[in-house]
């Protein structure tokens, strides 16, 4: 075949296509001109027949028909599938009014954590934050933490390599703001957190805290109390009080445990409460002054408390949330309830 019958074959492929009205028209055509048995393979098989001095027009005229041919079908599929209505449904009506999806919503633990912030920042707290892999200095042994507890064992902390694993609170940054600055410090340090928990409906290897630091000179228990009853009452409602239960934990001494009276039945006992009219919150306390010693701060003049909350247990009491896993699944119907 000469060069002039390939191009005058492309030249009556090309005005098919311009004229096929459907998209399996337009297929019938590239089978039958590009498609394995189709005409061009034959043409390319007959090349080594042709003369010499013939081959190169030839081939470039079968390259100009595989290229134009298929450019012009997978032009015309697009032009024919955009003016096509979907199966099933009307053509689109420009006219008519556009549909209203809704307001966005603020995912509970993002409300959560910035509620938390603004609360804390009409307290003087700055917000601040640290890396997700630590050293054991910073997660354990700055926090007084000794080298058998439990929580240093593989089974309940992700350890990465040897010195270095994924943070299981967010107290190291407290450890990291108390070595470059000076008292007075006034910090929150919400984040994410890491621990070998099995998941189920209260737990998760994956989690946020907002830790709450105060250092200075002559600062108390009372002032301890004083802003987590400020905060309770701003996030969980006027009128809820806070309670003091003796605890330990090795970064803090003394260290309690405090919970909030329940916001829903008042304190008079309910389900949300277990009828107890309270619900236990999380841990905090005086800074140890052997924490201040490894820091270089005088534990006769430093004072300070902390204290620690569960972002995820925060949001399950607010709103009512029976599984913590509803947290995590992201369907966006979760959200639609808590719109109210």
């Amino acid at each position: 075949m000469k060069a002039s019958e390939i191009r005058a074959m492309k030249d009556a492929a090309l005005a098919e296509a311009r004229a096929a009205g459907s998209a399996d028209v337009l297929e019938s055509i590239r089978v039958k001109v590009l498609g394995r048995k189709g005409l061009l393979p034959e043409i390319m098989k007959g090349l080594k027949d042709a003369a010499p001095s013939e081959r190169p027009e030839i081939g470039l005229a079968a390259n100009e028909l595989k290229v134009q041919l298929q450019a012009l079908i997978d032009s015309r599929k697009a032009e024919l599938s955009r003016a096509a209505p979907a199966a099933g449904k009307a053509p689109f009506d420009p006219s008519l009014p556009g549909s209203w999806r809704g307001p966005g919503l603020r995912h509970p633990l993002s409300y959560v954590i910035e509620e938390t912030v603004r609360i804390f920042a009409r307290l003087g707290f700055t917000v601040a934050d640290g890396p997700d892999i630590e050293t054991d200095y910073y997660n354990f042994d700055a926090l007084n933490t000794p080298p058998d507890h439990p929580s240093r064992d593989e089974s309940d902390t992700f350890w990465l390599e040897p010195g270095r694993l994924l943070r299981t609170q967010t107290s190291p940054v407290q450890i990291r703001v108390m070595e470059k600055a000076k008292p007075p410090i006034r910090i929150i340090a919400p984040g994410r957190c890491y621990r070998r928990d099995t998941t189920d409906a209260t737990h998760s290897a994956n989690f946020h805290q907002i830790e709450g630091l105060y250092v200075d000179r002559e600062v108390s228990m009372a002032d301890l109390k004083s802003d987590i009853s400020f905060f309770a009452g701003q996030l969980m409602g006027p009128g809820v009080r806070v309670r003091f239960r003796p605890h330990f934990f090795p970064f803090t001494e003394p260290s309690v445990e405090y919970d909030f009276s329940c916001h829903v039945c008042g304190g008079s006992g309910c389900r949300v409460c277990k009828q107890s009219g309270w619900i236990e919150i999380s841990g905090a306390g005086m800074v140890d002054p052997r924490v201040f010693s490894k820091l270089g701060m005088d534990p006769e003049t430093t004072t300070g408390y902390a204290f620690g909350m569960g972002v995820e247990r925060i949001a399950m009491i607010k709103f009512g949330i029976t599984d913590i896993r509803l947290l995590y699944e992201g369907d966006v119907r979760f959200l639609e309830p808590l719109s109210s």
